[in-house]
């Protein structure tokens, strides 16, 4: 049986989940240590770098160093320094693979979703492979260990820590909200396309130019009070090309204003991505 259930890679300032395993235990038990896990990684800034939570089936190991901390639950019968030895593994491979830059900028859940197929590899590394194959790697860990010793928790204590016993109510965690924009249609790529032969033909009138710039970004991105900034952006628009009349002529102000409304159109009509269920990570 794994000894290695679950692990994720989380932002110790904020417990921002970065990435995470796809797990296929679904017993209350282990559903239970999950929702104590995210509970947990909301208040990693306030612990040493290393440290256990211990439960009465599952214990939660969490190593963190620098803003990236790695997070495990494991079966009791699982060795801590066997657990620890994967966390720091877990640690080197995602920092390896991506820059604190990255990390720092991440605004959702699960922004380096992909990293699962190393987290799994790692996973069954540690599950299957003889412990004498990793003999070398595991006394390294139980010296540290010896002379620090990680922060040993109770699963109960995280719900204390958060105000969830003697009477107060439970605090559900939610995700951070993923302003995910549908995907791009053809008429889009059209009206991108065009408001940036608009911008190309406005070089040298910064404000007409900055107009078209902020449709093409109205359209790619989520903002709030989006359809406000579009009648604006449209009212400034037909007001600039107004301006222009004895510079242009009428089929280049239609040009300019037809173009305003393809993109106000498909602003205000590509919605949000309806919220995908996470999979079990």
């Amino acid at each position: 049986m794994s000894m290695i259930l679950f692990a994720c890679v989380v932002r110790v300032r904020d417990g921002l989940p970065l990435s995470a395993s796809t797990d296929f235990y679904h017993s209350q038990d282990f559903l239970e240590c999950r929702r104590r896990l995210k509970t947990l990684a909301l208040r990693l800034a306030q612990y040493p770098g290393r440290g256990s939570a211990e439960g009465l089936d599952f214990n939660i190991h969490f190593s963190s160093s620098r803003d990236v901390a790695c997070m495990a639950i494991c079966s009791r019968q699982c060795p801590a320094a066997m657990a620890f030895c994967f966390l720091e593994t877990l640690w080197w491979e995602f920092t390896a693979s991506y820059d604190t830059t990255c990390i720092g900028l991440a605004s959702r859940p699960y922004a380096f979703l992909e990293f699962d197929s190393v987290i799994q590899k790692v996973k069954w590394h540690f599950n299957y492979v003889s412990s004498t194959q990793m003999e070398s790697s595991l006394e390294k860990i139980q010296e540290e260990l010896k002379f620090q010793p990680p922060v040993v928790l109770t699963l109960e204590d995280t719900d204390v820590a958060n105000g969830v016993m003697n009477g107060h109510p439970q605090m559900h965690l939610e995700p951070a909200p993923n302003f995910r924009m549908e995907p791009v249609t053809a008429l889009g790529i059209l009206s991108l396309i065009l408001n940036i032969m608009c911008a190309a033909l406005n070089l040298i009138r910064g404000i007409h130019l900055a107009e078209h710039s902020l449709q093409c970004y109205l359209y790619l991105f989520y903002s709030p009070a989006r359809t406000m900034k579009v009648v604006l952006m449209l009212l400034f628009i037909c007001l600039g090309n107004m301006y222009l009349h004895g510079l242009r002529n009428l089929w280049q102000i239609l040009f300019h204003i037809g173009v305003a409304f393809l993109s106000s159109y498909q602003i205000l009509t590509r919605q949000l991505q309806e919220k995908q269920s996470d999979c079990g990570v």
